[in-house]
């Protein structure tokens, strides 16, 4: 019987000693990933699309491990021991997976959306002559935006970043999810109000501008707030205008 214990034992071990290491492996295989990424807009998407699963699911796995490793040292089987043993494990490992959970749902954004700004206004390079390209303006950028482009801007369900090599021409356009990451709440200051609805009070028109409302809502407190912004008028007439001026 003791064999029994010792076989369960080292299993166990090996178990908690495989789970960890895969754990790390995802880590510093995400790394080196996002290391041999050159492109800015790259690393920004990929940063913004698997940061956070990966972390999560790396973090599941270690605690998994961990869960193995507290059960190590079975000195005998019984009902009772197993019962309670597994209870135990499995609150304390739900207990400590719901922590993490939260650090990366309501803390962990704060950190990445400095890293995420940092690479998104980095100066890109111009392929075609090696200088640092300028970053358009909301203004200048138009010219280069179709009007579906445009109008995905102006109800700020996409967002478009220019950048201009001023010697060549060259120019790349950049695409961003209009409403990126939350914003800072009011009420918890936790980085969790997003826009949840957007609803066009008023459509713009050839002779004038129109008007949206956004409806932010907290996932954490529950705080709501809205907040309206003026819609450009159509582009045909600005350019109408701007032919007749």
């Amino acid at each position: 019987m003791e064999q029994d214990y010792s076989a369960w034992n080292e299993m166990a071990k090996n178990i908690a000693y495989g789970a960890w290491a895969i754990s790390v492996l995802i880590v510093i295989g995400y790394v080196i990933r996002l290391a041999l990424m050159n492109d800015a807009k790259a690393k920004y998407d990929f940063i913004n699309k698997t940061e956070i699963k990966t972390l999560w699911f790396a973090s599941i796995i270690l605690i998994t491990g961990c869960c193995f490793f507290a059960n190590s040292n079975v000195p005998e089987f019984t009902v009772v021991w197993i019962f309670v043993r597994i209870f135990l494990t499995g609150s304390m490992g739900m207990i400590v997976a719901l922590i993490i959970q939260n650090l990366l749902k309501f803390y962990y954004p704060f950190f990445i959306e400095k890293r995420l700004k940092v690479l998104r206004y980095k100066p890109r390079v111009s392929p075609k002559s090696g200088k640092p390209m300028k970053l358009l303006s909301e203004e200048e950028e138009d010219a280069y935006l179709d009007e579906g482009m445009q109008a995905e801007e102006n109800v700020f369900s996409i967002d478009y970043d220019v950048w201009k090599d001023e010697e060549t021409g060259f120019v790349k356009i950049e695409k961003y999810s209009g409403h990126l990451h939350a914003l800072q709440c009011p009420e918890c200051n936790y980085q969790t109000f997003k826009v949840v609805r957007e609803e066009i009070v008023k459509t713009p028109s050839n002779v004038e501008e129109g008007e949206l409302t956004k409806h932010y809502q907290c996932g954490y407190c529950g705080y709501k707030a809205k907040k309206n912004v003026t819609l450009k008028m159509s582009q045909k007439f600005e350019e109408s205008a701007a032919a007749t001026a």
